[in-house]
Protein backbone atom coordinates (compact mmCIF):
# COMPACT_ATOMS: atom_id res chain seq x y z
CA UNK A 1 0.00 0.00 0.00
CA UNK A 2 1.11 4.02 -0.64
CA UNK A 3 2.34 5.27 2.16
CA UNK A 4 2.43 9.27 2.67
CA UNK A 5 4.85 11.68 5.33
CA UNK A 6 2.74 12.42 8.58
CA UNK A 7 3.87 15.97 7.63
CA UNK A 8 6.56 17.59 10.02
CA UNK A 9 7.18 14.39 11.87
CA UNK A 10 8.93 12.71 8.86
CA UNK A 11 7.15 9.20 9.77
CA UNK A 12 5.19 7.18 6.83
CA UNK A 13 1.58 6.12 7.05
CA UNK A 14 -0.32 3.66 4.81
CA UNK A 15 -2.65 5.59 3.17
CA UNK A 16 -5.56 3.49 4.87
CA UNK A 17 -4.77 3.35 8.65
CA UNK A 18 -6.86 1.51 11.10
CA UNK A 19 -8.86 3.60 13.61
CA UNK A 20 -8.82 1.41 16.91
CA UNK A 21 -11.51 3.08 19.19
CA UNK A 22 -13.67 0.12 18.35
CA UNK A 23 -11.09 -2.01 19.93
CA UNK A 24 -11.52 -0.17 23.26
CA UNK A 25 -15.05 0.89 23.67
CA UNK A 26 -18.09 2.74 22.87
CA UNK A 27 -18.90 0.27 19.96
CA UNK A 28 -20.63 -2.77 21.48
CA UNK A 29 -18.56 -5.50 22.37
CA UNK A 30 -16.00 -6.46 20.46
CA UNK A 31 -13.69 -9.40 22.46
CA UNK A 32 -9.95 -9.91 22.27
CA UNK A 33 -9.92 -12.55 19.70
CA UNK A 34 -11.40 -10.37 16.98
CA UNK A 35 -9.79 -7.15 18.02
CA UNK A 36 -6.59 -9.27 17.64
CA UNK A 37 -8.08 -10.52 14.19
CA UNK A 38 -8.38 -7.05 12.97
CA UNK A 39 -5.45 -5.79 13.77
CA UNK A 40 -3.69 -8.90 11.73
CA UNK A 41 -6.19 -8.16 8.52
CA UNK A 42 -5.06 -5.04 8.69
CA UNK A 43 -1.39 -5.45 9.15
CA UNK A 44 -1.18 -8.07 6.23
CA UNK A 45 -3.46 -5.83 3.80
CA UNK A 46 -0.28 -3.41 3.83
CA UNK A 47 -1.71 -1.17 6.80
CA UNK A 48 1.08 0.64 8.76
CA UNK A 49 -0.63 3.18 11.02
CA UNK A 50 -2.69 2.41 13.82
CA UNK A 51 -4.68 5.47 15.49
CA UNK A 52 -5.98 5.17 19.43
CA UNK A 53 -6.19 6.99 22.23
CA UNK A 54 -5.67 6.65 25.97
CA UNK A 55 -8.95 6.60 26.79
CA UNK A 56 -10.49 3.63 24.24
CA UNK A 57 -11.47 0.94 26.82
CA UNK A 58 -9.52 2.86 29.62
CA UNK A 59 -6.29 1.77 27.67
CA UNK A 60 -7.67 -1.62 26.32
CA UNK A 61 -6.57 -0.31 22.72
CA UNK A 62 -3.50 0.54 23.37
CA UNK A 63 -2.73 -3.03 25.05
CA UNK A 64 -4.05 -4.34 22.62
CA UNK A 65 -2.16 -3.09 19.54
CA UNK A 66 0.99 -4.13 22.43
CA UNK A 67 0.19 -7.44 22.23
CA UNK A 68 -0.36 -7.54 18.77
CA UNK A 69 2.93 -6.31 17.92
CA UNK A 70 4.66 -7.89 20.55
CA UNK A 71 3.83 -11.27 18.45
CA UNK A 72 4.79 -9.66 15.42
CA UNK A 73 8.21 -8.18 15.31
CA UNK A 74 8.34 -8.48 11.83
CA UNK A 75 5.98 -5.64 11.24
CA UNK A 76 6.90 -1.58 11.02
CA UNK A 77 3.81 -0.13 12.11
CA UNK A 78 4.10 3.77 13.36
CA UNK A 79 1.26 4.00 16.50
CA UNK A 80 -0.25 7.22 17.21
CA UNK A 81 -2.60 7.66 20.13
CA UNK A 82 -3.96 10.28 22.31
CA UNK A 83 -4.26 12.13 25.38
CA UNK A 84 -6.00 14.94 27.25
CA UNK A 85 -9.38 13.55 28.08
CA UNK A 86 -9.14 11.33 31.17
CA UNK A 87 -9.61 14.42 33.18
CA UNK A 88 -12.23 17.24 33.10
CA UNK A 89 -12.24 19.33 29.69
CA UNK A 90 -10.97 22.41 31.27
CA UNK A 91 -7.90 24.81 29.67
CA UNK A 92 -6.30 24.41 33.61
CA UNK A 93 -5.39 20.64 33.00
CA UNK A 94 -3.70 20.99 29.91
CA UNK A 95 0.08 20.84 31.97
CA UNK A 96 3.74 19.70 31.53
CA UNK A 97 2.84 17.30 34.61
CA UNK A 98 -0.17 15.61 33.37
CA UNK A 99 1.35 15.33 29.67
CA UNK A 100 3.92 13.43 32.12
CA UNK A 101 1.66 11.49 33.66
CA UNK A 102 -0.78 10.16 30.97
CA UNK A 103 2.57 9.92 28.37
CA UNK A 104 3.86 7.02 31.60
CA UNK A 105 0.72 5.34 31.14
CA UNK A 106 0.71 4.98 27.27
CA UNK A 107 3.85 4.00 26.98
CA UNK A 108 3.36 1.33 29.51
CA UNK A 109 0.36 0.26 27.89
CA UNK A 110 2.25 -0.10 24.52
CA UNK A 111 5.37 -1.23 26.20
CA UNK A 112 7.29 0.97 24.53
CA UNK A 113 10.33 4.10 25.72
CA UNK A 114 9.00 7.04 23.19
CA UNK A 115 4.96 7.01 21.52
CA UNK A 116 5.56 7.67 17.84
CA UNK A 117 2.80 10.38 17.27
CA UNK A 118 0.95 11.55 20.82
CA UNK A 119 -2.22 14.12 19.63
CA UNK A 120 -4.31 16.44 21.92
CA UNK A 121 -7.61 14.23 22.51
CA UNK A 122 -10.25 17.32 21.32
CA UNK A 123 -9.40 19.50 24.10
CA UNK A 124 -10.75 22.48 24.96
CA UNK A 125 -10.99 25.26 22.56
CA UNK A 126 -8.47 27.63 24.48
CA UNK A 127 -5.38 25.26 24.43
CA UNK A 128 -4.85 25.74 21.01
CA UNK A 129 -4.04 28.99 21.59
CA UNK A 130 -2.04 28.61 24.80
CA UNK A 131 1.74 28.83 24.44
CA UNK A 132 2.59 26.92 27.57
CA UNK A 133 1.06 23.95 26.25
CA UNK A 134 2.67 23.39 22.85
CA UNK A 135 6.04 24.74 24.63
CA UNK A 136 5.41 21.59 26.96
CA UNK A 137 4.60 19.58 24.20
CA UNK A 138 7.93 20.69 22.87
CA UNK A 139 9.61 19.53 26.50
CA UNK A 140 7.97 16.08 25.74
CA UNK A 141 9.85 15.79 22.65
CA UNK A 142 13.07 16.79 24.25
CA UNK A 143 12.97 14.26 26.43
CA UNK A 144 12.11 11.55 24.49
CA UNK A 145 8.94 10.86 25.85
CA UNK A 146 7.11 11.66 22.13
CA UNK A 147 9.43 11.42 18.43
CA UNK A 148 5.99 14.21 17.68
CA UNK A 149 2.85 15.63 18.74
CA UNK A 150 -0.20 16.63 16.69
CA UNK A 151 -4.12 17.48 17.79
CA UNK A 152 -7.37 16.17 17.06
CA UNK A 153 -9.72 19.05 16.75
CA UNK A 154 -13.58 19.03 16.23
CA UNK A 155 -13.81 22.28 14.06
CA UNK A 156 -12.24 23.62 11.24
CA UNK A 157 -11.29 26.85 13.51
CA UNK A 158 -9.27 25.31 15.90
CA UNK A 159 -7.44 23.16 13.44
CA UNK A 160 -6.31 26.41 11.62
CA UNK A 161 -4.99 27.73 14.85
CA UNK A 162 -3.11 24.07 15.54
CA UNK A 163 -1.86 24.47 11.93
CA UNK A 164 0.12 27.80 12.78
CA UNK A 165 1.99 25.94 15.59
CA UNK A 166 5.50 24.97 14.19
CA UNK A 167 5.49 22.34 16.32
CA UNK A 168 2.50 20.39 14.77
CA UNK A 169 3.04 17.53 12.39
CA UNK A 170 -0.38 16.67 11.80
CA UNK A 171 -4.11 17.55 12.26
CA UNK A 172 -6.73 15.18 13.13
CA UNK A 173 -10.31 15.99 11.60
CA UNK A 174 -13.65 14.70 10.50
CA UNK A 175 -13.22 14.46 6.91
CA UNK A 176 -15.88 12.63 5.18
CA UNK A 177 -18.64 12.90 1.96
CA UNK A 178 -20.95 14.25 5.17
CA UNK A 179 -18.40 16.41 6.11
CA UNK A 180 -16.63 18.78 3.35
CA UNK A 181 -15.75 21.75 5.18
CA UNK A 182 -12.46 20.81 5.62
CA UNK A 183 -11.38 20.55 2.11
CA UNK A 184 -11.82 24.33 2.02
CA UNK A 185 -10.68 25.79 4.96
CA UNK A 186 -8.04 23.55 6.34
CA UNK A 187 -6.24 21.32 3.91
CA UNK A 188 -4.77 23.94 1.93
CA UNK A 189 -3.86 25.56 4.67
CA UNK A 190 -2.52 22.27 6.17
CA UNK A 191 -0.49 21.46 2.50
CA UNK A 192 0.76 24.92 2.45
CA UNK A 193 2.52 24.60 6.34
CA UNK A 194 4.00 21.28 5.82
CA UNK A 195 1.28 19.61 8.45
CA UNK A 196 -0.24 15.92 7.82
CA UNK A 197 -4.00 15.45 7.55
CA UNK A 198 -5.51 12.37 9.59
CA UNK A 199 -8.91 11.98 8.02
CA UNK A 200 -11.26 10.61 10.88
CA UNK A 201 -14.76 9.54 11.08
CA UNK A 202 -14.50 8.59 7.47
CA UNK A 203 -17.37 6.61 7.09
CA UNK A 204 -19.74 8.51 9.66
CA UNK A 205 -20.23 6.28 12.40
CA UNK A 206 -21.41 3.72 9.92
CA UNK A 207 -23.53 5.65 7.44
CA UNK A 208 -21.73 5.75 4.78
CA UNK A 209 -21.30 1.83 4.82
CA UNK A 210 -24.88 1.71 3.23
CA UNK A 211 -25.90 -0.78 5.80
CA UNK A 212 -27.80 0.89 8.32
CA UNK A 213 -32.00 2.00 7.71
CA UNK A 214 -33.92 4.24 10.14
CA UNK A 215 -35.39 0.61 12.48
CA UNK A 216 -31.59 -0.01 12.94
CA UNK A 217 -31.08 -0.59 16.67
CA UNK A 218 -27.65 -0.14 17.98
CA UNK A 219 -26.43 -1.66 21.23
CA UNK A 220 -27.27 0.44 24.58
CA UNK A 221 -22.99 0.72 24.86
CA UNK A 222 -22.76 1.88 21.30
CA UNK A 223 -22.16 5.74 21.13
CA UNK A 224 -24.55 5.93 18.21
CA UNK A 225 -27.37 5.00 21.01
CA UNK A 226 -26.26 7.19 23.86
CA UNK A 227 -24.79 10.15 21.50
CA UNK A 228 -27.15 10.87 18.95
CA UNK A 229 -27.61 14.41 20.31
CA UNK A 230 -24.38 14.97 21.89
CA UNK A 231 -25.15 13.54 25.20
CA UNK A 232 -21.97 11.93 26.16
CA UNK A 233 -19.70 14.15 24.18
CA UNK A 234 -19.38 16.19 20.87
CA UNK A 235 -22.51 15.35 18.75
CA UNK A 236 -20.28 15.46 15.17
CA UNK A 237 -18.12 12.45 16.72
CA UNK A 238 -21.48 10.44 16.02
CA UNK A 239 -22.97 10.55 12.38
CA UNK A 240 -20.27 13.30 11.69
CA UNK A 241 -23.17 15.66 13.83
CA UNK A 242 -25.68 14.33 10.76
CA UNK A 243 -29.64 13.75 11.83
CA UNK A 244 -29.89 10.01 11.84
CA UNK A 245 -32.89 9.83 9.55
CA UNK A 246 -31.20 12.18 7.18
CA UNK A 247 -28.08 10.36 7.12
CA UNK A 248 -29.58 7.22 6.10
CA UNK A 249 -31.74 8.62 3.56
CA UNK A 250 -28.52 10.33 2.42
CA UNK A 251 -26.39 7.09 2.58
CA UNK A 252 -28.65 5.46 0.54
CA UNK A 253 -28.02 8.04 -2.48
CA UNK A 254 -24.59 7.74 -1.66
CA UNK A 255 -24.12 3.92 -1.75
CA UNK A 256 -26.12 4.61 -5.74
CA UNK A 257 -22.99 6.57 -6.59
CA UNK A 258 -20.62 3.79 -6.80
CA UNK A 259 -18.91 2.57 -9.50
CA UNK A 260 -18.87 -1.03 -10.38
CA UNK A 261 -16.32 -3.40 -7.89
CA UNK A 262 -16.64 -0.39 -5.21
CA UNK A 263 -18.52 -1.02 -2.13
CA UNK A 264 -20.06 2.21 -0.43
CA UNK A 265 -17.67 2.33 2.28
CA UNK A 266 -14.94 2.05 -0.28
CA UNK A 267 -16.23 4.48 -2.19
CA UNK A 268 -16.10 7.12 0.84
CA UNK A 269 -12.42 5.67 1.57
CA UNK A 270 -11.31 6.55 -1.98
CA UNK A 271 -12.57 9.60 -1.86
CA UNK A 272 -10.68 10.90 0.83
CA UNK A 273 -7.53 9.40 0.15
CA UNK A 274 -7.83 11.28 -3.44
CA UNK A 275 -8.59 14.75 -2.11
CA UNK A 276 -4.87 16.72 -2.10
CA UNK A 277 -3.37 17.30 1.40
CA UNK A 278 -4.60 14.26 2.99
CA UNK A 279 -1.86 12.06 4.76
CA UNK A 280 -3.94 9.06 5.43
CA UNK A 281 -7.70 8.16 6.47
CA UNK A 282 -8.35 5.94 9.50
CA UNK A 283 -11.67 4.20 9.36
CA UNK A 284 -12.45 1.47 12.04
CA UNK A 285 -13.77 -1.67 11.79
CA UNK A 286 -15.38 -5.23 13.88
CA UNK A 287 -14.22 -7.82 12.19
CA UNK A 288 -11.42 -8.75 9.80
CA UNK A 289 -13.24 -8.77 6.61
CA UNK A 290 -13.97 -5.03 7.51
CA UNK A 291 -10.56 -3.81 8.20
CA UNK A 292 -9.24 -6.25 5.04
CA UNK A 293 -12.15 -4.20 2.86
CA UNK A 294 -11.21 -0.70 4.08
CA UNK A 295 -7.92 -1.27 3.32
CA UNK A 296 -8.44 -2.47 0.03
CA UNK A 297 -10.01 0.51 -0.61
CA UNK A 298 -6.70 2.52 -1.33
CA UNK A 299 -6.06 -0.25 -4.58
CA UNK A 300 -9.18 0.95 -6.47
CA UNK A 301 -9.21 3.42 -9.44
CA UNK A 302 -9.40 7.45 -9.01
CA UNK A 303 -12.89 7.87 -9.19
CA UNK A 304 -14.61 9.45 -12.34
CA UNK A 305 -15.08 12.90 -12.35
CA UNK A 306 -18.99 12.68 -12.58
CA UNK A 307 -19.00 10.45 -8.92
CA UNK A 308 -17.32 13.01 -7.23
CA UNK A 309 -19.45 15.56 -8.65
CA UNK A 310 -22.67 14.26 -7.91
CA UNK A 311 -21.05 13.12 -4.34
CA UNK A 312 -20.55 17.22 -3.76
CA UNK A 313 -24.07 17.59 -5.33
CA UNK A 314 -25.48 15.35 -2.49
CA UNK A 315 -23.70 16.65 0.32
CA UNK A 316 -24.68 20.90 -0.86
CA UNK A 317 -27.99 19.40 -0.84
CA UNK A 318 -28.80 16.93 2.33
CA UNK A 319 -26.16 17.38 4.54
CA UNK A 320 -24.18 21.05 4.02
CA UNK A 321 -26.50 22.99 6.15
CA UNK A 322 -26.43 20.88 9.45
CA UNK A 323 -23.10 20.14 9.92
CA UNK A 324 -20.93 23.84 8.79
CA UNK A 325 -22.22 26.20 10.95
CA UNK A 326 -21.54 24.04 13.08
CA UNK A 327 -17.33 22.63 12.62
Amino acid sequence: MDERVIGRSQQLASVVGLGTWQLGADWGDVDDKEALAVLEAAAESGVTFFDTADVYGDGRSEQTIAAFLRGRPDLHVMVATKMGRRVDQIPENYVLDNFRAWNDRSRRNLGVDRLDLVQLHCPPTPVYSSDEVFDALDTMVEEERIASYGVSVETCAEALTAIARPGVASVQIILNPFRMKPLREVLPAAQEAGVGIIARVPLASGLLSGKYTKDTVFAADDHRTYNRHGEAFDQGETFSGVDYTTGVEAAAEFAALAPEGYTPAQLALRWIIGQPGVTTVIPGARNAEQARGNAAAAKLPELPAQTVTAIRDLYDRRIKDQVESRW
